[in-house]
């Protein structure tokens, strides 16, 4: 089984965040220089998935259009938002409260699935966090899945309309360990979605949990559900840390961590 440390990072904002995924990223590359020396430092290292909700803020990739967000930063600013050009691939996207952010931190080199496959195969890492979205929605009876030429996880077509994206997804790896992840949409606010062209989809529209059941649902249960499935498509056991316990556990692993704004989501 594939050891997973889970830190719950709670409502933090968006550029910490990634200065501590990087922090993470950078320890796990490091551990691995070091066992191609013949030190086996990263025999003993556990994978890093972190877990959080952060204020809202709009993020490019490094591939994406900075025609896609259709306000000015000065305009998002007097709204209470950011705009953040990142490094991981694809689009523009959204992240705010009410949605459901994971970064798996994982030595790909390291990595290897329940069948014995590689996860050096980008395409089923990338597969296996959509399948752990898929296989949340059916928790609460949504048919998700994918379309074909895009990623994230998709609504419909159905009653209701064309495909729908309830999940974002967009990563980068170097030396084959990963950074970045998903924006899953449990009670997100769609309308911030208005400011941009989504992914730089511009035929396509974007859902949430919430929109698709009728009624809210709690972040904690949706985060387990997630975590669950998670664990069961990586083989992976997780460890779970919260509050204090994670970010004392993130500052021996990953100097300097970031501390979480606000408390973590409460139970709903």
């Amino acid at each position: 089984m594939t050891p997973v440390t889970v830190c719950h990072l709670g409502r933090v904002a968006y550029r910490p965040a990634w200065a501590l995924q990087r922090r993470v990223q950078e320890r796990l590359i490091a551990a691995k220089r070091a066992g191609m020396a013949g030190a086996g430092a990263a025999d003993g290292l556990p994978h890093v998935l972190l877990v959080a909700e952060h204020p809202p803020v709009f993020t490019l990739g490094k591939s994406g259009d900075a025609a896609h967000l259709l306000l000015s930063e000065d305009a998002l600013a007097a709204r209470g938002a950011e705009y953040v050009p990142v490094d991981r691939g694809g689009d523009i996207t959204f992240h705010g409260p009410g949605q459901l952010v994971a970064y798996p931190i994982l030595d790909l080199d390291r990595l290897r699935y329940p069948d014995g496959g590689r996860g050096t195969d980008i395409h089923r890492f990338l597969r296996e966090l959509e399948e752990a979205v898929v296989r949340t929605c059916a928790d609460y009876g949504l048919a998700a899945g994918r379309v074909e030429g895009r990623t994230g996880v998709w609504i419909g077509p159905d009653g209701r309309g064309d495909e729908r994206k309830v999940c974002a997804l967009g990563v980068r790896c170097s030396r084959w360990v990963s950074m970045h992840g998903l924006a899953f949409n449990l009670n997100t606010d769609l309308g911030w979605f208005d400011l941009i062209v989504p992914c730089g989809i511009a035929d396509r529209g974007v859902t949430s949990l919430e929109r698709e059941l009728g009624r809210a649902v709690g972040w904690d249960e949706a985060a387990a559900r997630f975590l669950a499935h998670f664990a069961d498509g990586f083989g992976a056991t997780l460890e779970e840390r919260r509050g204090d316990d994670a970010r004392a556990w993130l500052d021996a692993f990953a100097p300097e961590a970031v501390a979480a704004e606000t408390p973590a989501p409460a139970a709903q």
